[in-house]
């Protein structure tokens, strides 16, 4: 018998250790067992990951809640198991747009989280984490600011039901704004709330929406129900999606966010042209007046100082007398030298006193200016409410606002009508509420069906 080479047997060795044995660790390793998860329930995962669906994406419909009382509601609701299949974290998310995208972005997700959520960490970060995961799944729009605000054209039906039900004409105080961005800006620079995964939709316990018998209910937070599609869309290839850098003007956020008020500076004919003269490129490189913080207060170049961003966003208050006629003048003294400038004034005593502003304050002001000496962008608008001009592409697009519902609404019984992702938001908005820790799913049901 031929003797073998012990360099062969060696050779040997190594070739079945990485081509079986390695295979098999690693497959043990992922099949592991883990408390409070069964091994057979990482099988269904595996399978998803490997067979994405030639249909479409889910579709997104305005979401709809049965009429039900709380307690019934409840118990729905604790009917449904929680799944069992594991429930990774969603990856980092990392904003790519420029400068102007990111202030959009950040301040429609602060918006979402302030008014689902309310002045309240978790639930901001927990709003955040499912705002993010929507931009990154095939089935939502591509930007932050589409997510938050789709629908928002429609009195019911929104997916955000603050973006269409009045409750927009509440303004959170500075100090819980600032929290609310301050998380949003991590949330777009990669801080990931870990506890709800990739969900994508979310209720309250005392409501069960028709949508949450068909989804895989993965998580709680506190009172609040977490959710994902089922199959490969709810799984982590689903959210791999190219997302759009162009973040849309939201006007109906304009009050809170100096990023979105070239959006309330629009015109009544919606048209925002381009100038096709040179008058704003002209202004752009005469001498620049200088404008610091201490000159708020004071009369510059004939009106009144109130407020300054970043030394090219002026809010002032109008002289009591001359016509409306003169305030482009005003543009002259404070965008002169100034390749981006923006101004905002109102009347005589109807200036605003402090920041941020609310819808009233906004509907209130009597002229803006705006441009961009880089696009070529200008415009001179003024409230024709106030002052009729005699087109309308001089005119300020005004707010719609829709009625808030009545507060009587103890959240106990909700219409079959009622609309919007009513999840992680509070029953008065801007009270004190407390969230539980998450507690882990494996404790609260079997397998979903």
């Amino acid at each position: 018998m031929k003797r073998i080479d012990p360099a062969q047997w060696a050779m040997a060795a190594l070739w079945a250790v990485l081509f079986i044995g390695l295979p098999m660790a690693i497959a043990a390793w992922e099949t592991r067992a883990r408390p409070g998860v069964e091994r057979h329930s990482f099988a269904p995962v595996a399978a998803a990951r490997v067979r994405r669906p030639a249909t479409p994406p889910p579709p997104v419909e305005p979401v709809k809640i049965y009429a039900l009382e709380s307690d019934q509601a409840r118990a729905l609701n604790a009917a449904i198991p929680f799944s069992r299949l594991p429930n990774p974290a969603a990856r980092p998310f990392r904003f790519t747009g420029g400068p102007d995208d990111l202030a959009r972005a950040t301040d429609c997700l602060a918006a979402a989280q302030i008014y689902e959520a309310g002045d309240d960490a978790v639930g901001e970060e927990a709003v955040a984490q499912v705002v993010l995961n929507r931009v990154r799944h095939p089935a939502f729009p591509k930007t932050v600011c589409g997510v938050v605000f789709q629908g928002q054209e429609r009195a019911t039906g929104c997916q955000f039901t603050f973006t269409c039900d009045g409750a927009l004409a509440r303004t959170p105080s500075p100090g819980a704004w600032d929290r609310a961005r301050a998380i949003a800006m991590a949330a777009l620079n990669g801080q990931v709330f870990k506890p709800v995964g990739h969900a994508t939709h979310y209720h309250t316990d005392w409501v069960v929406p028709y949508w949450s018998g068909s989804l895989d209910k993965i998580t709680a937070v506190g009172t609040h129900l977490f959710f994902r599609w089922r199959g490969w869309w709810g799984t982590p290839p689903a959210f791999r999606l190219s997302r759009d850098t162009g973040e849309p003007l939201i006007a109906k956020i304009a009050a809170l966010s100096p990023a979105h008020r070239i959006g309330a500076m629009m015109s009544a004919d919606g048209t925002m042209p381009k100038i096709v003269d040179s008058d704003a490129a002209q202004m752009a490189v005469q001498p620049m007046r200088s404008i610091a913080m201490d000159m708020l207060g004071k009369t510059v170049g004939g009106v009144k100082l109130i407020s300054m961003e970043k030394d090219r966003s002026f809010m002032v208050e109008l002289p009591a007398k001359g016509g409306a006629n003169g305030w482009p003048a005003v543009a002259k003294t404070f965008c002169a030298g100034r390749p981006v400038c923006r101004i905002m004034a109102w009347r005589a005593g109807g200036a605003p006193k402090t920041v941020p502003l609310t819808l009233a304050q906004m509907e209130a002001m009597s002229f803006s200016y705006i441009h961009n000496s880089a696009t070529g962008l200008q415009r001179y608008l003024w409230n024709c409410t106030q002052t009729p001009r005699p087109s309308a592409s001089q005119c300020m697009r005004r707010q719609v606002n829709v009625a808030a519902p009545s507060p009587s609404a103890p959240p106990m019984v909700v219409a079959p009508s009622a609309t919007g992702l009513s999840g992680v938001r509070r029953k008065d908005r801007y009270e004190q509420v407390k969230i539980a820790p998450v507690m882990p799913p494996a404790a609260n049901g079997a397998d979903a069906p």
